[in-house]
């Protein structure tokens, strides 16, 4: 019924292995039928059952970068976590490789919640997600849907869906502007066809980056191309599939952001490009709803875009295990 995958065994994360935390690779399926493979991170002594922390992002890494760090700091932390590849990328399943969709990626996320409210060393009444970057906009959209949720915690968080029907800091949030965008990607689409193969977008540029780049760009390539290269992260090679990502277009994340009733603490750098991803979103779950209580935006003082990937200096981890403790009771 599912797809069979051969994993990677061994440690080829692209940082430290803590001698503190028992970490080991699991399988589980998504309702389409494909399998994410996942590393679960837990406290060398388990004697209660435990919270739990479905982990992914950034959007086009892959679970041996960043996402594995939050997951393997957070089980010093007395959780249980699994950092999960999304569909289509990394170790888990499904082709072609490097597509995108904001229901098959939302889903990703539930079926983390699946593994992890089966799994007997889980506490099912204190079960959460976080999401880096791009999966940070999927994790409030799984929090609007997915009511086994009692936290959720979004870091530089990215929404998909509006970067890329309005580009950066909405400069071509336009009718014209997505007609050209749209006319491009179907164009490719019958190249795509005709050729039986799909032309990659490219990731990150090469290092040196050009010195003319916009900061941002260089930042991402500092990460991928240098610190946190990974052979199967797209960020850090050839990118995603052309029009891998052509339906965020068309289909909206975050349009229920106000409806979620479970516990949101959204962080994000002082000096992150990405700032106002996180902003709009704070006002939108605030602004006149019912649910803004239990909602809070956190800002890291002097750190741009990823710092919160990688820099444990600036990452407020004390801050994220307040945020759960509090609110997956």
């Amino acid at each position: 019924m599912f797809e069979d995958i051969v994993t990677t065994s061994g440690w080829n994360k692209t940082f430290p292995k803590g001698d503190d935390v028992v970490n080991r690779k699991v399988t589980f399926n998504n309702r389409f039928g494909i399998t994410l493979v996942a590393d679960v991170y837990a406290p060398l002594h388990v004697d209660s059952a435990l919270p739990a922390v479905a982990i992914s992002g950034p959007f086009g890494a892959v679970k041996e970068q960043c996402s594995g760090l939050y997951a393997q700091t957070l089980a010093r932390l007395g959780y249980l976590t699994v950092a999960f590849d999304p569909s289509f990328t990394g170790e888990s399943s499904g082709f072609p490789r490097r597509m995108a969709s904001p229901d098959v990626n939302t889903e990703d996320f539930q079926a983390a919640i699946d593994y992890l409210v089966c799994d007997e060393r889980v506490d099912q009444r204190r079960v959460g997600i976080l999401g880096i970057c791009g999966f940070g906009g999927f994790a409030l959209n799984t929090a609007a849907l997915d009511t086994r949720i009692r936290a959720t915690v979004a870091v530089t968080m990215y929404d998909m869906s509006r970067v890329t029907a309005n580009g950066y800091f909405d400069e071509q949030d336009d009718e014209e502007a997505r007609y050209r965008l749209r006319v491009q990607l179907n164009n490719q689409r019958t190249v795509d066809f005709k050729n039986k193969s799909y032309r990659m977008a490219g990731g990150c540029l090469p290092l040196p980056v050009p010195e003319s780049s916009p900061f941002f760009v260089k930042d991402y390539s500092a990460y991928y191309k240098g610190r946190a290269y990974h052979e199967r992260s797209g960020n850090s090679n050839d990118g995603w599939a052309s029009v891998g990502c052509m339906s965020f277009l068309n289909q909206p994340i975050c349009s229920y952001v106000n409806e979620i009733r479970s516990a949101v603490l959204l962080i994000h750098g002082e000096k992150a490009h990405s700032r106002y991803f996180s902003e709009d979103a704070y006002k939108k779950m605030t602004a006149g709803g019912n649910y803004a209580e239990n909602k809070e935006l956190f800002i890291v003082d002097d750190a741009v875009h990823t710092d919160l990937y990688d820099n444990l200096d600036k990452i407020p981890f004390n801050k994220i295990d307040s945020f759960f403790k509090t609110y997956m009771v």
